[in-house]
Parts: structure tokens; sequence; C-alpha cells
């Protein structure tokens, strides 16, 4: 763990010098520099103290540095195209076997000919358009705004039954590294 390059970015970022962090916590200015430069292992006791002052929960400071907040930019993400129909995925995001994908179904396009299943539950929202859902006996016209959930393990099937382009917000978890809903 690297927590005191944690402390001592939070800090920098907060304009606080040593010497206000020494005076707001009771703890030497040589503790707090032998601590951001990870010479020395503060106890839980001492964390809270400096998370108190920094105010910030003190969780955060015992993240990992990839356990923290990932962003990927608008024009760093990954796209794929599926089936004939050219079914366009935006891979949003993802971590920890939970992915958010952003698909746009043309006119009349679908997941495949047939229903198909595979690994992890999966929630929707149409965010515009409108289209079939299918999971065995259960089958719903669903439109913007609508939502909609279900074990992938199940065979399913998503179709784009209006006029325009639909494109529908997808989350999905599984145990597994695999992020495809598709």
């Amino acid at each position: 763990m690297d927590i005191g390059s944690a402390i001592r970015a939070i800090r920098n970022r907060k304009k606080i010098t040593i010497a206000q962090m020494s005076e707001g916590t009771g703890l030497s200015k040589g503790f707090i520099s032998n601590m951001e430069n990870n010479h020395t292992s503060p106890s839980i006791s001492t964390l809270q103290t400096v998370a108190n002052f920094l105010n910030v929960p003190l969780p955060y400071l015992l993240l990992k540095k990839d356990e923290r907040m990932q962003v990927v930019r608008k024009d760093e993400r990954r796209y794929t195209t599926h089936t004939k129909e050219k079914i366009k995925v935006e891979h949003l995001i993802s971590k920890d076997g939970l992915a958010l994908q952003r698909v746009e179904f043309p006119p009349g396009t679908a997941t495949g000919e047939e229903p198909h299943v595979h690994e992890g539950k999966e929630c929707h929202l149409v965010l515009k358009g409108k289209v079939l859902a299918e999971q065995g006996e259960d089958s719903f016209v669903l439109e913007e705004g609508d939502s909609f959930s279900w074990n992938a393990c199940a065979p399913h099937f998503v179709k784009n039954i209006g006029e325009e382009t639909a494109i529908v917000l997808i989350a999905l978890y599984t145990d597994t590294a695999s992020s495809d809903p598709l």
C-alpha cells in the first residue's frame, strides 16, 4: 500500500503545508514527512486523525491505487460491432466483473437470429427508441425511459422494433472477466 503518497497528494491538492497539518493533527512535522514518504506505518488511530484533518473518509486512504476511481474519457473508449446488422457497442467502463455499455441497434436489428445465453446478470435502460426484449415466455415492448433486467444464463433476445436507432445502456455483471452481452 502507498498510503503516504495518497496523504501527500490530498494535502498538496488542498494546499495544506506540513506545518499546518502538524498543527491541526498534533503530529510532528518529521512524523508526517516520514509517513508521506512511506518510511513509517501509522496506526489506524493516527490515520483516522489524518483523515479527519484532511476531511476524507479513512477507507479512502487504505485503497490501493488500482482500487480508486477510474476515468475513461469519451475519446478513449473502445468500440466493437456485432452481427451482420452492425450493432455498435461502446464499452464505457468496467470494474471487477461489472461492465457498462452503450449499445446502438439500427432499425430492425437484433442481438442475433435466436435467443442466446452467457454468464452473468444484466440491467438495461432504453435511452432512445423502441425495443422488444424476450426471455423464455416473457416478452415486452420497451421505450425510452423503460428498464429491464435478467439473468443472462437463460436464453434472451433484444430487437429494435422502431423506425429509428434504439440506444440501450447495459450494465453487465459476471464473475469472470468477460463483459460482452451480445
